[in-house]
């Protein structure tokens, strides 16, 4: 699929807020109301825009503690295998994998260090898990959410307090 400026333009306003009017967009990006839809359709349609949704700040939530855990599996396990074994688990909140020695990487909420080592127990239990490697987040130095300008990493919410987005 193809965006031209317009269409990221509009995407970027729309995560920065989901909830802007069209003609709000359309003010920011030099369009009519009309033909902000008009895109935001086409873009709903080709799959370049997926759904709207609320970001809920972790800590809101209990979710305090944060950490990255390298899995490193049995033999050729498959990708399938791991997605479907981590996706049980409510604290893992992303996972890949990836190049190097570890076989995946995943990312877990948690509401503190002991909730964390719970987690990494029950994944470190499954069958074809050989070992894990975890750090904790001491820090977030950047937070941008997909589909954001490169390089914005804070946004400025309506009241003007910056806040990682």
């Amino acid at each position: 699929m193809e965006l031209d400026r317009l269409d990221r333009d509009i995407i970027a306003a729309l995560v920065d807020d989901a909830r802007a009017t069209y003609a709000e967009i359309g003010h920011q990006v030099g369009l009519s109301a009309s033909a902000v839809k008009r895109r935001v359709d086409r873009l709903r349609v080709t799959g370049a825009i997926t759904g709207f949704s609320a970001r809920v700040a972790p800590q809101a939530l209990g979710w305090t503690t944060e950490a990255y855990v390298e899995l490193f599996c049995q033999g050729k396990t498959k990708p399938s295998d791991i997605a479907l074994a981590v996706a049980r688990y409510p604290e893992v909140v992303g996972a890949a994998t990836i190049t190097g020695e570890a076989d995946a990487l995943l990312h877990i909420r948690a509401t503190d260090v002991r909730h964390v080592e719970r987690v990494i127990e029950r994944i470190a239990a499954e069958a074809f898990v050989v070992r894990t490697k975890s750090s904790i987040v001491l820090s977030r130095l950047v937070d941008s959410p997909p589909g954001s300008a490169p390089g914005s990493a804070v946004a400025e919410p309506r009241n003007g307090s910056p806040v990682a987005g």
